[in-house]
C-alpha cells in the first residue's frame, strides 16, 4: 500500500495520527498486548507477528492489524523493522 493512501485510510477510519517506529534488526518483543487498537504499515525490513497460533511475516508495503488487548509477540529480520503505527 502506497503511503498516502494508508494515511487516508487511517483518517477515515478515526485512527490518531501514526506514529513512526523502528525496531533493531533480529530483536524482538516478547509476550504483551495493547491497551488499543493498531493499524501499521512497513515502511522498510521485515516483522514476524506471533498471534493466534500463526506466524505472520509483513515486509514493506504491507499493512498489519492487532486488536486491542491481542496477545502477541514479534521478532524482526535482518535489517530490523521500520514502520508506521496508527492507534484507535
Amino acid at each position: 500500500m502506497e503511503q498516502q493512501a494508508f494515511l487516508d485510510t487511517l483518517k477515515a477510519e478515526g485512527y490518531a495520527d501514526p506514529v513512526r517506529v523502528r525496531r533493531e534488526p533480529n530483536g524482538s518483543l516478547a509476550d504483551h498486548a495493547h491497551p488499543f487498537e493498531a493499524k501499521a504499515l512497513i515502511l522498510a525490513g521485515e516483522i514476524r507477528i506471533h498471534a493466534g497460533g500463526e506466524i505472520k511475516i509483513y515486509r514493506a508495503g504491507d499493512v498489519f492489524h492487532l486488536r486491542r488487548d491481542e496477545p502477541h509477540r514479534e521478532s524482526y529480520g535482518p535489517e530490523g523493522v521500520d514502520y508506521l503505527s496508527g492507534r484507535r
